[in-house]
């Protein structure tokens, strides 16, 4: 069976969400993203020429058809409600796509979201027809109410935006996960492909990251790498794990062993 992503009416079979900043030009984006093997591919409307489209610009890339990715514009940059709302209807018309990330942010230094601006935004939109994708703190409280507006699915951080630390808190996203009834996208904070593992293996459905391939020495690599680690995540959650034994426990059975 083909193990595929469900968000609101949008079907996917990569688990990997890509972003396209940090890197030197767009050829080294192109060749990222192709490598990552990714469907979906996130874009900052705030920080990129929207009208651009021509030959060697980031939305003539985007906007290729023959490449067949889904655009996920979000609103980074955003620091209230209203820039948020507008953000996302700019989206919608200039045709790029209602499926949108929002990220409505609190605080210029550590980029963590706000979560009651996020809430409130997300409110809104939803009640305009918009798929939305939340980022929010690792938080099964907030998750629960952004769900409960008619979230697509949430997207809690794993660390502060481009740190790399990886998942600084298991604990939560496993409770986010039990009470989940929409997929769960870790979002921020990987550094290297065990952490998207980690993610997966958790139970997470999806992983979106950006700046951890972007600033790798070799990012086209990496996003190889990454594009294996989502993988092999997943097929490890589905397969299950053994127990954890404190101590040691013979691999060959010891029935009919010669004495």
């Amino acid at each position: 069976m083909e193990d595929l992503l469900n968000i609101g009416s949008y079907t996917f079979r990569s688990r990997l969400f890509i972003g396209t900043g940090k890197y030197r030009d767009v050829e080294e984006t192109r060749a990222a993203l192709v490598a990552s093997g990714a469907e979906v591919i996130t874009v900052a409307l705030r920080r990129v020429n929207l009208k651009e489209r021509g030959e060697g610009s980031l939305m003539g890339l985007l906007m290729d058809k023959e490449q067949r990715w889904t655009l996920l514009p979000n609103t980074a940059g955003c620091y209230t409600v209203d820039e948020a709302v507008r953000t996302c209807r700019l989206a919608r018309e200039l045709g790029l796509s209602d499926l949108v990330k929002l990220e409505v942010i609190g605080d210029p230094k550590t980029l963590f979201p706000d979560n009651e601006q996020t809430l409130a935004a997300a409110k809104i939109l939803v009640s305009e027809g918009f798929t939305v994708l939340p980022y929010c703190t690792d938080d099964p409280i907030v998750c629960r109410k952004l769900e409960d507006l008619g979230c697509a699915a949430v997207m809690p951080l794993a660390a502060p935006i481009g740190s790399g630390l990886g998942i600084r808190n298991p604990h939560n996203l496993a409770i986010i996960l039990e009470q989940a009834r929409v997929p769960v996208i870790v979002d921020a904070g990987v550094g290297t492909a065990s952490d998207a593992a980690i993610a997966m293996e958790l139970g997470c459905h999806g992983v979106l990251m950006n700046t951890a391939i972007a600033l790798a020495q070799k990012p086209i690599l990496m996003a190889e790498a990454m594009r294996d680690a989502v993988i092999a995540g997943r097929k490890a959650f589905l397969a299950g794990r053994m127990p954890r034994k404190l101590y040691a426990s013979a691999s060959s059975p010891l029935e009919g062993v010669v004495r």
